[in-house]
């Protein structure tokens, strides 16, 4: 049985830092991308950014380029996505998702995903 369970997420100032885990069970994670996608209220899913099997290719949306890194520790079987300088508008709740080998931009191209991580960036 595959699972994902996320955590790390919370309410942050802006330009503060979270660590969101992704972790991950039922599959072996060398061989599976992870994909981290958002959802802000009223706005449709969007791919965040994504690492692949064990070549780790990794992809970033525009819009968290040099703010966002996204890692893997395949002896934990768990994937992180450090977010940096965060911005009102990154406030979400933030998924894990996770397909055999490569990352792929589009949310229904993923088998299984994690109950989500709400991120709130206030002063």
């Amino acid at each position: 049985q595959v699972q994902l369970v996320e955590s790390g997420g919370g309410l942050v100032e802006p330009g503060g830092s979270l660590r969101l885990s992704c972790a991950t069970s039922g599959i072996t994670l060398d061989y599976y991308a992870i994909a981290w996608f958002r959802q802000a209220p009223g706005k449709e899913r969007e791919a965040v950014s994504c690492i692949s099997n064990s070549d780790e290719k990794i992809y970033y949306a525009d819009s968290v380029k040099g703010r966002f890194t996204i890692s893997r520790d395949n002896a934990k079987n768990t994937v992180y996505l450090q977010m940096n300088s965060l911005k009102s508008e990154d406030t979400a709740v933030y998924y894990c998702a996770t397909k055999f080998w490569a990352c792929r931009g589009v949310a229904g191209s993923y088998d299984y995903w994690g109950q989500g991580a709400q991120v709130t960036v206030s002063s």
